[in-house]
């Protein structure tokens, strides 16, 4: 049979939601390469990716429903049929809402899948059944206050002006791991003349393409905001004609805050010397159309909204958003172009129920709640190895009373847990509709191949238990395509008729957004709000991190690896081969006074646990950071605990996000 060529979109929690071209023989994916008539993917896929069919295809793929028949952990279940897996949950179900009530009942889930469709399509049914509802912020929530704090809901720029800058200035983002993208166009704007910068916490691959790197303290880029602001209004850099016509605050802001913050000052908060403070401002003001990418891990801090408002008014006082090529990207937010509702059915919620935090499920399943929470479902998650506070985590699915499902491509640390595990589909095998945050793309795509086993999506799913449960509502009888095909046909716009149909073909096409981010500033003053009078904190100052009080004298940086994506993708044994072990990356000053040997097994310990890794001793990382790169999944790990165990239930000071680099550690020698 000859092959053929199936167009998909890659579903991952990445910025470009990249197109694929899927070859298929016999019904298996058995090749898959970027497309290169894709306006944003060109052809380049990341290491991941690159051999995504080895996921599709791997042998660790569950392929039936499973019952646990061992302890829980121990992995150990027997097959079983999906009508007696749909009979024996929605019969559990049943008896616990009677006893408890619904809420009693957590769904768990956040971007194992992008797609519209499939990412969303537990949010009617949970409504429905009167579950609690889970808030979603592990990842960048704070990112999205911090600009809203200052910007409202003004949309990004067009991330296309990188190559119309003279200065691009990547902050906070590992682009080689994260955004490969971003760091091709970075270096296709550097070769026709514009400066980079990198700025992050240790020495990523992504500083090494850059002209000139700068490595900052954890949670310490606020505080170099700052230092420049002060420099640049010391200095008289600041467009005081563009702040006069478009800001809001500035006298307030310049006076009450930037005064105090000279680089002096800033210098031990940020880790930067004084003297590279200075410079950077003053390039930074005279430069013709400054560009800043922001990465999210700057924001996962107890100061991470902070940080984002306070670089937010670089390009304000020096007017860079006047220029093509100058201001701040912080990423796109399409959700006005998609009436997503139509999918998450809202209306479905007969009565406001409880909002669970899933940066705080250690404590949701451990503390004595009116309701307790007495049943977990989990899809495209694995919590046990994602979320903060493993301990605490693992503590709570151990409970006898906790009837937990999962439904999951692998046996991953969550599934383990379980008390029934269901098989579900790869992006290849189901249909679905994309966005993405690092540019306005969309594209629509139908299943590449066939489901493997008896896998099924996650729409199917929640449709068998709709109908296990017994209602009688039309919405879940409906397919994957319709929901799609309704959200395509709103007229909105954001899309054209011609964009529209070329959507429902499945071609790539760009969304539009309705106001123009370089001119029309989506503030209630009409305004860059510098000043905000309806935020606690009415303008951007210096905030401390959580870890500052912990009393270990480590920070740890849990960083991204260019062969995973948090948990996922460990299940290809040649992207782990790269990874190699659970490693922990510090500087030669730390490891010498500690006594600890390059390639020594170590402990790395806070309050809520301690970790093994291999010691890698290195210069680039920074005296008093540690680093690791990737989250492992526990069969490949000595210890069982990943670094998650390091982490805390703490939330962010804006959008209650996660604070998964706001971590203070020591480190000793395995005995």
């Amino acid at each position: 049979m000859p092959h053929k060529i199936v167009r998909s979109v890659c579903p991952y929690d990445c910025p470009d939601a990249c197109g694929l071209l899927v070859e298929v023989k016999n019904s298996r994916a058995v090749r898959v390469s970027g497309d290169p008539d894709h306006p944003v993917t060109r052809g380049l896929l990341c290491p991941k990716m690159n051999h995504y069919e080895q996921t599709v295809h791997s042998p660790r793929r569950l392929t039936q429903p499973l019952l646990r028949t061992g302890a829980k952990g121990a992995g150990q279940f027997r097959p079983i049929s999906w009508d007696e897996a749909i009979w024996r949950i929605c019969g559990r179900w049943r008896e616990l809402i009677t006893s408890h009530g619904g809420e009693c009942i957590l769904p768990y889930s956040y971007a194992g899948t992008m797609g519209l469709v499939q990412r969303n399509s537990g949010h009617p049914f949970f409504h429905y059944l009167g579950a609690s509802r889970l808030e979603r912020t592990i990842c960048s929530p704070a990112k999205d206050a911090g600009w809203k704090q200052i910007m409202g809901e003004t949309p990004a720029m067009d991330p296309a002006e990188m190559g119309e800058s003279d200065l691009i200035i990547l902050w906070g983002i590992n682009a080689a791991a994260t955004s490969i993208h971003c760091l091709r166009d970075a270096q296709a704007a550097r070769k026709n003349g514009a400066r980079l910068w990198a700025i992050d916490t240790y020495r990523t691959p992504t500083m090494e393409a850059a002209d000139e790197a700068f490595v900052v303290r954890p949670g310490g880029d606020g505080a170099l905001a700052l230092g420049m602001l002060h420099v640049i209004v010391r200095d008289g850099l600041a467009d005081k004609a563009f702040i006069a016509a478009n800001v809001l605050g500035f006298e307030e802001f310049s006076g009450q805050v930037l005064a105090e913050c000279t680089p002096a000052r800033m210098s031990h908060a940020c880790g930067l010397p004084e003297a590279a403070i200075e410079r950077l401002a003053r390039e930074f003001a005279t430069a013709r159309a400054p560009y800043i990418r922001l990465g999210s891990g700057l924001t996962r801090y107890a100061n991470g909204a902070m940080t984002v408002r306070t670089i937010a008014c670089l390009p304000a006082v020096t007017g860079a958003w006047q220029r093509r090529g100058g201001g701040v990207f912080p990423g796109t937010s399409t959700g006005a172009a998609f009436p997503l509702h139509k999918v998450t059915r809202e209306d479905f919620i007969r009565q406001p129920t409880r909002l669970v935090s899933m940066n705080q499920l250690g404590a949701a399943l451990n503390e004595l709640n009116d309701p307790p929470v007495m049943s977990l479902y989990v899809y495209h998650s694995n919590p046990a190895s994602v979320a903060p506070d493993q301990n605490a985590i693992i503590q709570g699915l151990l409970r006898d009373d906790l009837f937990t499902v999962v439904h999951e491509r692998f046996l991953t640390d969550t599934a383990r847990y379980a008390d029934i595990v269901l098989p579900a589909t790869s992006s290849l095998e189901h249909a679905d509709l994309y966005r993405c945050y690092g540019s306005y793309q969309s594209q629509r795509c139908a299943a590449a191949i066939p489901a493997v086993g008896e896998a099924k999506s996650n729409w199917q799913v929640f449709s068998l238990l709709a109908q296990g449960m017994g209602w009688n509502e039309p919405f879940f009888t409906q397919s994957a395509d319709d929901l799609i095909e309704q959200l395509i046909a709103l007229d909105t716009p954001w899309r054209d008729p011609d964009t529209n149909q070329r959507l429902l073909q499945g071609e790539p096409v760009f969304l539009t957004p309705t106001s123009d981010p370089k001119t029309t500033w989506l503030t209630p003053s009409g305004k860059i709000e510098i000043l905000n009078q309806r935020e606690p904190e009415p303008l951007p100052r210096p905030l401390p991190t959580h870890a500052e009080g912990d009393g270990f004298p480590l920070r740890l940086q849990p960083a991204v690896t260019p062969y995973a994506l948090n948990s996922s993708f460990y299940e290809q044994d040649n992207l782990r081969t790269h990874q190699k072990v659970q490693t922990l990356l510090m500087n030669p000053a730390d490891a010498e006074v500690r006594g600890l040997a390059d390639s020594q097994q170590v402990v790395a310990y806070n309050q809520l646990g301690e970790v093994e890794f291999v010691l890698k001793i290195t210069d680039r990382v920074p005296a008093g950071t540690a680093v690791t790169e990737g989250v492992w999944w526990s069969e490949f790990i000595p210890g069982q605990r990943g670094v998650n165990c390091l982490t805390s239930q703490r939330l962010t000071d804006g959008g209650r996000g996660s604070t998964l680099y706001d971590v203070a550690v020591e480190v000793k020698g395995d005995q």
